[in-house]
């Protein structure tokens, strides 16, 4: 099966699209990443087939401000952009990243299925929760089911609008303002992150997250045996700044050892009893016992795999979902305002306090209840094939 995989370069889609092409390639398929230059050269080591992500620059009359049009507008954009190539290479299947919905116009343009990867919880709208994004957990009795129909109606205008201008960027590149949808959609999270709704979409299956490391290098780890900390700050342009040098800051003196995990120059003048730079997530959070990160999916989906709980402190996105999410779970606390004080009080309650490593297992073991995202892809497929 000719796959062609579409997703921007932010590392929380770009990482679960490379972890989905080996998935695909691992199984006899033939992917294809469509991306940002930044992660072309890597993938493409893996032996994915790679193609460079065009559209992605910002248009002069692209309205920044509006997220529905910026989305929509340049979806449409993305779709002609990278039109001629996807047409050329044939593929049988597109799978299309939530946030680069011109994948999936592109699929339809050149009339094969297409399937939607979402690498985080199903965010659509419920007509039974509360609005996405606002952390609230389902409000309880009738109070609480009158306040979560309140925030709904007040959402349900912008999503309106978003719908319209959805509707207007296809019909600009000859489709029909209807948008059908995908013909499934893998949801990349854990069960024990989702939230039960009583209208889950037939065609949404929880596939577990898909974890991939930029690097095989490993990071050494601060001498001693004293319990190990790792800080991975956010990857998003909306995270909170300066969290390694404030987590370092608080955890002074309080007998751990730190260890930053970061994509960008890590920071400078370290004690001696932490370590930072570029390295395999997955093997640091082998040896540690509390996380400290924005709250995105990628982090803690690891460290919840891993079995280690997490101190979130949550930017902007949907960090605070999740954040709320975790600590719902008792996997977490959520640090707001992100101050010393309450970073050095809250990685000390975790430390101290066995329930949340339980919990953070407890969570581990509902990996085992997902779906193949790759058995997915093929039964859409065959669908097409049999229609």
């Amino acid at each position: 099966m000719r796959v062609a995989v579409v997703a921007g370069p932010d590392p929380g889609h770009a990482f679960p699209a490379i972890a989905l092409c080996l998935r695909l390639l691992a199984a006899g398929d033939e992917p294809v990443l469509f991306t940002g230059p930044r992660w072309l050269d890597v993938a493409r080591a893996t032996g994915i087939g790679v193609r460079r992500l065009k559209g992605l620059a910002p248009r002069p009359q692209d309205d920044e401000l509006d997220a529905g049009a910026r989305i929509h507008e340049r979806a449409a954009h993305i779709s002609t952009e990278i039109l001629p190539e996807l047409g050329a290479m044939l593929p049988e299947l597109v799978v299309s990243d939530v946030l680069t919905v011109g994948g999936g116009m592109a699929a339809e343009r050149i009339g094969v299925p297409w399937v939607e990867l979402s690498p985080h919880p199903l965010y659509l709208p419920s007509k039974a929760l509360p609005p996405i994004g606002s952390g609230l957990a389902p409000g309880e009795g009738w109070r609480g089911r009158a306040r979560d129909a309140v925030l709904r109606g007040m959402t349900g205008r912008a999503i309106a609008r978003g719908d319209r201008q959805r509707a207007a960027a296809r019909a600009s590149v000859g489709l029909p303002e209807q948008d059908p949808g995908p013909a499934a959609r893998l949801i990349a999270t854990l069960p024990a992150l989702e939230v039960p709704r009583p209208d889950w979409p037939d065609e949404a299956h929880v596939i577990g997250p898909l974890l991939w490391e930029p690097t095989t290098e490993t990071l050494p780890l601060p001498p001693g045996d004293d319990p190990l900390v790792v800080v991975a700050p956010s990857t998003a342009q909306t995270g909170v700044s300066g969290m390694a040098s404030t987590v370092l800051e608080a955890l002074d003196g309080v007998g751990v050892r730190v260890a930053v995990s970061t994509l960008d120059t890590p920071p400078a003048d370290l004690p001696p009893w932490a370590t930072a730079g570029l390295g395999r997530q997955d093997e640091l959070l082998r040896h540690a016992a509390v996380v400290v990160g924005g709250g995105g999916h990628g982090l803690l989906a690891k460290s919840l795999l891993a079995g280690v709980p997490i101190v979130t402190v949550p930017g902007g996105g949907d960090q605070w979902e999740l954040a709320n999410r975790a600590v719902r779970q008792g996997v977490s606390l959520l640090v707001r305002p992100f101050t010393v004080e309450a970073a050095r009080s809250a990685v000390r309650t975790v430390l101290a306090e066995p329930s949340f490593t339980t919990a953070a297992r407890a969570a581990a073991a509902s990996a085992a209840e997902v779906d193949d995202p790759v058995e997915i892809c093929h039964r859409v497929l065959d669908r097409a094939r049999f229609r």
